[in-house]
């Protein structure tokens, strides 16, 4: 899965802008599956290596972060419940701007 961060939001994971990444996928209903809310749990243990408070609140992200899964507002998907599969591509933009 290839991971991007704009707008600012790389300055939270070593300032890379572009992670591809291997995420084990969870065992629901005897089917792997992945979710949004299951990536956005791994990304805040495994990449945001600083201030995790301006990428998410709670299980979400913050206000202010557009979400694209596979060029898809995640708003149109399930927002957490999008499924996700191997080849997929997560963008996560910062809309906020000071």
């Amino acid at each position: 899965m290839v991971e991007t961060y704009r707008g600012g939001l790389e300055l939270l994971c070593d300032s890379k802008k572009i992670h591809n990444v291997n995420v084990e996928f969870e065992q629901q209903n005897g089917e792997d599956k992945l979710t949004m809310k299951g990536l956005l749990s791994w990304v805040r243990t495994n990449l945001i290596k600083e201030r995790p408070e301006m990428f998410m609140k709670g299980d979400t992200v913050r206000p202010g972060v557009l979400v694209l899964v596979n060029d898809c507002d995640w708003e149109l998907s399930g927002q957490l419940n999008t499924s996700l599969e191997e080849k997929d591509v997560v963008v996560f933009i910062s809309t906020l701007h000071g």
